[in-house]
């Protein structure tokens, strides 16, 4: 490992973080707040940062797989951790809520502890959307450019798109995918901002549900989330949710004037279908149960921000008929498409579990066939399906672990597993005492430090996060 240049690339990322922390500055001056918790925040880690970067001179400036685990999972270590500073120094939140709101917001979950968010300062309010958006194209890059190297199951299929780093060295090819991928970004939470505006929110709700649509976080700046707008808002919404939990590659084939492979791709399918699929069956419980004034728009709505894994609501879905609260437990685990702002297991690795099985069926019913598990038109290796199924256990053994700490804490079985999915999933609302109208601040500081774990480690892709703590890892 060159920990050296790892130091200095951390260092100067704590810099960058200062920068957006003095935004909140101007939204202060703006409503006539007060602008020191957000000067200082900006301040202590400009000083931190630049320390680091500063007194570091590494030798060399090449980086390993091995310095791609280290530098991604401190990133968003030390983004968390920095990024609670507002929140501790304007005396809203404790130290372990202030460090929980931080995690959940840079990796883009919608789970809170902030209640009364309407009597909330506009610049903290700024703050948390922020956040989330920069966790959200940070996902991106990570996804696209980085996981491919390090072979995180599933992840490696989008080396023939998207190439990650190659001899050991970030290529100027990468470089300049994500800047194209960040001008993508920056361009739909424009458009969303400006469709909002337009609908009638005022200018710092748009912003500020923009920033948070685009990186399916969640965050809102009311207490009732999203049902608080109107239904052209909802319908813009739902529209850039959708939009958020596509394969950011595909834009970028799209740009690139590869429109039919953008059409045919099977994973793109696959999550349409399942956006129609969950809200078809939805909306007819809710019609025939009589469930909702807007049946149609509220399942869509509460299909497409789950299984975006995004956590906005318009619609208190603990009401709903028991067979469509029982289908919101698939939906805080799919999550969306890789390469996306969403989180969950991903409909990539769904998809090559599907086909994995299907191959395994036949290879059963007619041992002396040969097959093979495709993806677009290509046969996958035997270790990316191995990858996969090895993503499903650890996700699924990491949030066993939590739900069991939460049961611990004396939490019904409901909250217990809900909880633990939608931490990892970084949904934010889940079912039983996290429900769509409910905040996490009940939960004692021990499962919320469990739960900050598990919403880095689901943002990360489990094994990033793991891997690190692997005394192997730090080994010469």
């Amino acid at each position: 490992m060159n920990l050296l240049l790892d130091l200095k690339i951390l260092g100067w990322l704590i810099v960058g973080l200062s920068v957006f922390q003095a935004l909140p500055v101007l939204v202060a001056y703006a409503y006539h707040e007060s602008a020191l918790p957000y000067l200082f925040s900006a301040a202590t880690s400009l000083v931190y940062g630049l320390a680091v970067a500063l007194s570091v001179q590494p030798t060399n400036q090449r980086l390993h797989t091995r310095d791609g685990f280290l530098v991604v999972s401190a990133a968003w270590l030390l983004a968390s951790v920095f990024g609670a500073l507002p929140y501790l120094l304007s005396g809203a939140l404790l130290p372990v809520d202030a460090l929980f709101e931080s995690v959940a917001g840079f990796t883009t979950t919608g789970s809170t502890v902030l209640s009364q968010l309407e009597q909330a300062p506009h610049a903290l309010l700024f703050w948390r959307s922020l956040t989330q958006w920069l966790g959200g194209m940070g996902i991106i890059v990570f996804t696209i450019a980085v996981l491919p190297l390090l072979g995180i199951g599933g992840m490696q299929l989008f080396r023939a798109e998207m190439p990650g780093p190659v001899t050991d060295k970030l290529t100027p090819r990468v470089a300049a995918t994500a800047q194209r991928l960040w001008l993508i970004y920056v361009g739909l939470t424009a458009a969303a901002g400006l469709l909002l505006w337009l609908l009638g929110m005022n200018a710092f709700d748009a912003v500020c549900h923009a920033l948070t649509t685009m990186s399916t976080g969640g965050f809102s700046t009311r207490a009732t989330s999203i049902e608080a707008f109107s239904a052209g808002v909802q319908w813009v919404v739902i529209v850039f949710m959708t939009a958020a939990g596509i394969n950011f590659a595909l834009y970028h084939r799209l740009l690139s004037g590869r429109t039919r492979s953008v059409l045919r791709d099977s994973e793109l399918r696959m999550y349409v279908g399942l956006l129609l699929g969950f809200s078809a069956v939805i909306a007819w419980l809710l019609v025939e149960q009589g469930s909702s004034d807007h049946p149609v728009r509220d399942a869509i709505f509460q299909v497409v921000s789950l299984l975006t894994t995004t956590g906005f609501t318009t619609a208190d879905y603990e009401l709903w008929p028991a067979l469509a609260r029982f289908l919101i437990i698939p939906m805080l685990i799919v999550g969306g498409m890789a390469g996306s702002t969403s989180g969950g297991l991903k409909t990539l690795r769904l998809l090559i579990g599907i086909r994995a099985l299907r191959v395994l069926i036949r290879r059963l019913s007619h041992p002396l066939s040969v097959r093979t598990v495709r993806y677009a038109g290509q046969p996958v290796g035997d270790e990316v399906v191995s990858g996969v199924l090895l993503f499903f256990l650890a996700y699924l053994a990491i949030a066993g672990g939590a739900a069991i700490v939460v049961a611990a804490a004396g939490y019904d079985i409901v909250t217990a597993i809900g909880t633990a999915l939608t931490a990892i999933g970084n949904v934010g609302p889940a079912l039983g005492q996290i429900g769509p109208t409910d905040t996490f601040v009940h939960f004692p500081a021990t499962v919320k430090l469990v739960l900050v774990f598990c919403m880095i480690a689901g943002r990360l892709e489990i094994f990033t996060l793991i891997v690190i703590l692997d005394p192997h890892f730090w080994r010469r």
